[in-house]
C-alpha cells in the first residue's frame, strides 16, 4: 500500500532487489512473497496493491487486487506506532467499495460471478502480537492475558471471515503464523540472543485456533471452501537446521544497519550481506526471497495448488544468484 506517512514502509531500496527491475514494489522481502509463489505456480497474475495509481477496473477483472498493508493487523488497534496502516476490517471495507465499482461497470450479476470465482488469501496475525500485545506501549498488552487475547482475536476474524463471505469470498484460504520469537527482531531483544519461547507459544496457540476457526467455518458457510495455511513446521526446520537446506546464517537479517539493531526496516543505509540466498531473514522481520521460496513449496505440496501451465511473469532469479 502506498501509505507515505507510515513508518513501516517497504519502498524503500533495498526491498526488492531480486524482483523484476530490482526496484522497491511493496513487498517486505528482497523478491517474492509466499502468496506470489503460490500464485505464479497456480497460473494466477500477480494483483496490483490497491493504491496502485494504474489501478483501474480493467486491471481488477484481469489481475485481482490486493489490499495488504504494512503493520496492518486483524484488529483495528494493531500497529499504532507506525501511524499509517491498513487494518483487516478496512481492507474489507475497501474491497466493499471496489465490488460496487466492478457492478457499475460490468452488472451486479456478472460482478456476483466474478467475486464468487475469485481466490482470496487472508495472511495476517503477528502484527496483532509483534506490534500490539508483546509491547506494553499498547493497552491490548495489559488487558488480555495470552489465552484471552487469542479469542479476542478469533472473535474478530471470525466476524471478519463471515463479512468477506457475505460479499461473495467461497475459496479463502487463511495463513498461520511461524515462530514469531525466532525472527531476528525477537532474538536481538533477548538476553540471550535466542528464540522467545512465550512468543513461539502465542503462535501455536494462534494457529490451532484459527485452524479451528475456519474449519468451522467452511462447514457452516453455504459453498465455502475455506482452509488454513499452516508452515509452522517448515519455518521452524528452516531456522533450527539451515545448513540442511543451504542456509548459513538463520538468526540476523542479511539486510542491516551492522551493530545498530534492530533497524525496525531495511533502509538504504542498511548493508547487505554478501549472499542473500544464505540468509532466512531479509530484515528484522519477514523472511528472504529464498526461504519464502522453500515455505510456498511445501504449501504447494500440502494443499496441492494447480500447477501453472505458464511459466510466471517477473521470476526472481534462481537463488543462488539472488
Amino acid at each position: 500500500m502506498n501509505l507515505p506517512k507510515s513508518l513501516a514502509q517497504a519502498s524503500l531500496p533495498w526491498y526488492g532487489i531480486d524482483f523484476g527491475n530490482g526496484l522497491p514494489n511493496g513487498r517486505f522481502t528482497n523478491g517474492r512473497t509466499v502468496a506470489d509463489i503460490i500464485g505464479d505456480h497456480s497460473g494466477l497474475p500477480r494483483p496490483p496493491p490497491f493504491l496502485d495509481s494504474s489501478l483501474s477496473e480493467d486491471v481488477i477483472l484481469s489481475n485481482g487486487v490486493n489490499f495488504a498493508s504494512g503493520g496492518g493487523g486483524i484488529l483495528n488497534e494493531t500497529g499504532g506506532l507506525f501511524i499509517q496502516r491498513i487494518s483487516l476490517s478496512r481492507q474489507i471495507e475497501l474491497f466493499q467499495g471496489t465490488q460496487q465499482l466492478i457492478a457499475d461497470k460490468i452488472g451486479k450479476e456478472e460482478a456476483d460471478k466474478f467475486f464468487q470465482d475469485g481466490r482470496y488469501v487472508v495472511a495476517l496475525g503477528s502484527n496483532d502480537f509483534i506490534n500490539n500485545y508483546l509491547m506494553p506501549v499498547y493497552s491490548d498488552s495489559w488487558k488480555y492475558n495470552d489465552q484471552t487475547f487469542i479469542d479476542y482475536l478469533m472473535e474478530t476474524l471470525g466476524a471478519q471471515l463471515k463479512v468477506l463471505h457475505s460479499l461473495g469470498a467461497r475459496q479463502l484460504m487463511v495463513f498461520g503464523l511461524g515462530p514469531m520469537g525466532c525472527i531476528p527482531l525477537q532474538r536481538v531483544l533477548s538476553s540471550s540472543g535466542g528464540c522467545q519461547d512465550r512468543t513461539n507459544k502465542l503462535a501455536l496457540s494462534f494457529n490451532k485456533a484459527t485452524d479451528q476457526l475456519v474449519t468451522g467455518l467452511s462447514a457452516q458457510l453455504a459453498n465455502a471452501s475455506f482452509k488454513f495455511g499452516d508452515a509452522y513446521d517448515v519455518v521452524n526446520d528452516l531456522i533450527t537446521s539451515p545448513k540442511k537446506h543451504g542456509f548459513s546464517n538463520a538468526d540476523s537479517p542479511c539486510c542491516s544497519m551492522g551493530r545498530i539493531r534492530p533497524a525496525i526496516t531495511c533502509t538504504p543505509m542498511s548493508t547487505l550481506c554478501k549472499d542473500r540466498s544464505k540468509y532466512v531473514f531479509w530484515d528484522e522481520y519477514h523472511p528472504s526471497d529464498r526461504a519464502n521460496q522453500m515455505i510456498a513449496d511445501e504449501l504447494i505440496k500440502k494443499f496441492g495448488f494447480l500447477i501453472s501451465p505458464s511459466p510466471a511473469p517477473d521470476s526472481a532469479p534462481s537463488p543462488d544468484s539472488s
